[in-house]
């Protein structure tokens, strides 16, 4: 299983992004799939997840400005990241069954 996050960037607070992670060598569909994030100094901690059924959960601190989504037919992950701040400036992963993939920079300035 390989999983490609991308989309990462710079912006200002406010802003928005979306991340996208490429999957191969299992089906999306067929998975959960979480997105996490690493902040400098901080413990890793679970964003979102969405489940093989498309429920959604998410931490508190994102809760109403980020949406985890999934395209079966694109086999990819998604995570949309409105109204972002300084505090979600981190490494975002996604992940699914113990496999992790490289990360990508997401940096938010005020």
């Amino acid at each position: 299983v390989q999983l490609q996050a991308s989309g990462g960037g710079s912006v200002q607070t406010g802003g928005s992004l979306r991340l996208s992670c490429v999957v191969s060598g299992t089906i999306v569909a067929n998975n959960a799939w979480a997105w996490n994030r690493q902040i400098p100094g901080k413990q890793r901690e679970l964003v979102a997840v969405i489940t093989t059924g498309g429920e959604t959960r998410y931490a508190d601190i994102v809760a109403g400005r980020f949406t985890i989504s999934r395209d079966n037919d694109k086999n990819t992950v998604y995570l949309q990241m409105n109204n972002l701040e300084p505090e979600d400036t981190a490494v975002y992963s996604c992940a699914t069954a113990g496999v992790e993939g490289q990360g990508t920079l997401v940096t938010v300035s005020s």
